[in-house]
């Protein structure tokens, strides 16, 4: 089975991208929902989290407040550092469990993980190849201002808190420009998968 790293920055178009892929037959995850299943109450991930972020990073109901841990992590390097030592390895061994499920599916199957730290976290080296998503910058600031309605410096604050977009495509195998909209990037999308299952 060939297994596929996908990652970009933050509002430049991943998710319709693995849509696509997902349309094309490609096994998909989300490493967004992966994140999320392993900080659900009672797991190890959130244990970790209240040991080093202190209980104020919950809600009343015990399920964690993600607006208010990604505030202080967005805006202290050291603290955004240290949640990420403490869930990428837990992340990784879900990812990797998920990935031997679908390979005992479909010994040819494709498979893809989209994560948008994979280059920072070094983890796409897990993977066969690496597709990386990315628009024009200014068309990025505009998709995060109007996804998640937030000011333009908030927003070029979120931006610039991620590796820059220059830097995470030279390490693509692939590359995916989203930024002339959803035909153009559908039609790159296919001619990909295509070269994929060349491979």
């Amino acid at each position: 089975m060939l297994k596929i790293g996908l990652t970009g920055s933050i509002a430049v178009g991943k998710t319709f991208v693995c849509e696509v892929f997902e349309e094309l037959g490609c096994f998909m995850l989300d490493s967004d929902k992966t994140a999320r299943e392993v900080v659900q109450p009672n797991t190890e991930g959130l244990r970790l989290i209240i040991e080093s972020f202190g209980e104020e990073v919950l809600l009343e109901n015990g399920l964690l407040d993600r607006v208010k841990l990604g505030n202080i992590v967005f805006s202290d390097d050291g603290k955004r550092q240290l949640l990420n030592d403490i869930l990428h390895p837990i992340i990784f061994n879900a990812q990797d469990k998920w990935l031997r499920d679908r390979e005992a599916e479909r010994m040819d199957g494709i498979a893809i993980i989209d994560a948008a730290l994979m280059i920072e976290s070094g983890s796409f080296k897990r993977f066969d190849k690496l597709v990386v998503v990315w628009c024009d910058p200014d068309i990025q600031l505009k998709r995060l201002m109007l996804r998640d309605g937030m000011g333009e410096e908030d927003a070029r604050r979120r931006i610039d808190a991620q590796m820059p977009q220059e830097e995470k495509k030279s390490y693509a195998d692939f590359l995916i420009d989203t930024s002339d909209g959803f035909e153009a990037t559908r039609e790159q999308t296919k001619k990909v998968f295509t070269k994929l299952k060349g491979n």
